[in-house]
């Protein structure tokens, strides 16, 4: 049976690309709240020109918006093709972009602590590999979603669903690397901290990034980064489980885990990153420049 050929009247919602309506208001909220964080992005971007953040940050607020105008839309012809691939894709590759958002950070961390002598990377490596792996896997969704919707028999777009799937795994493969060399980095800075527990205060007069670490504001900033990774990975675990079973298993036809593990983990990670800016955290804005910011800039 064509779906296509369906409506509300004539045939059971268990014949919709997904076997619910998807509720008008919660997905409003959502449209809602990423479209404001979506002007913050776009006011913030040249106070602080971190572009490589800003950009990131605004493709993935983007997908976001349409890809839940397009469950609102799903809401009234669940049976519409065009409206389930424009949910599916946007709020697949949305993610993806905030992951580059938050590779771009790294590198920056590492300098402020003047910790490139114990990390893995040079700081501006972990951007270049990190964003290297993240095209790949924005490529394999895309590609997916490609294959899906060009697809004129069930086989082929259950090919298109596995290379999304792949391109899923592998965003995720991605992210726990990079959370495990954050972790390492964490845990030798730790270690050198304890070891020049008792270097005298003369010892340190060099140290260009020390003011902004001692700021308060650092300290809550390197928390929101910590949360948001782990909030973007555990919705990637979520799509890849859920993508995994196919689109007429229960844990892709249950709304409230969507709304929960996808809407509600990448909103508060968006909320962090846009009211903790990291140019806020980094003393970034243009309007008074000093050598901490310089250094920071020419760090290779």
């Amino acid at each position: 049976m064509n779906p296509e050929l369906c409506t509300l009247e004539t045939c059971s919602i268990e014949d919709a690309y997904i076997h619910y309506q998807p509720s008008i208001p919660g997905n409003a909220i959502y449209i809602a709240l990423f479209g404001i964080l979506l002007v913050a992005q776009v006011v913030q971007a040249p106070l602080y020109r971190m572009w490589g953040f800003s950009v990131s940050m605004f493709a993935g607020l983007v997908l976001e918006v349409l890809g839940y105008a397009a469950r609102i839309l799903f809401h009234d012809d669940p049976f519409n093709f065009d409206w389930f691939l424009m949910n599916l894709i946007s709020l697949s590759l949305g993610p993806v972009f905030f992951c580059a958002a938050l590779y771009f950070l790294l590198g920056r961390i590492v300098v402020v602590y003047n910790g490139e002598d114990i990390s893995r990377l040079r700081p501006k490596m972990y951007a270049t590999f990190f964003i290297s792996c993240d095209a790949i896997a924005l490529v394999m969704q895309s590609a997916g979603g490609a294959i899906t919707s060009t697809a004129d028999d069930s086989d082929m777009r259950t090919v298109g669903t596995n290379v999304m799937i792949a391109g899923l795994a592998f965003q995720v493969a991605a992210l726990t690397l990079f959370i495990y060399l954050g972790s390492e980095f964490a845990i030798r800075l730790r270690r050198r901290a304890a070891q020049s527990a008792g270097r005298r205060d003369s010892d340190r007069k060099d140290d260009e990034f020390a003011a902004i670490r001692e700021k308060r504001r650092w300290k809550v900033w390197i928390f929101t980064i910590v949360l948001s990774t782990l909030l973007v990975y555990t919705r990637s675990i979520f799509r890849v489980i859920e993508l995994n079973g196919g689109y007429d298993s229960e844990l892709a036809n249950d709304e409230a885990a969507f709304m929960v593990l996808e809407g509600a983990l990448i909103s508060i990670m968006c909320i962090c990153m846009t009211a903790l800016h990291p140019g806020v955290a980094l003393q970034q804005k243009r309007r008074k420049r000093d050598s901490s910011v310089e250094l920071l800039e020419r760090t290779p």
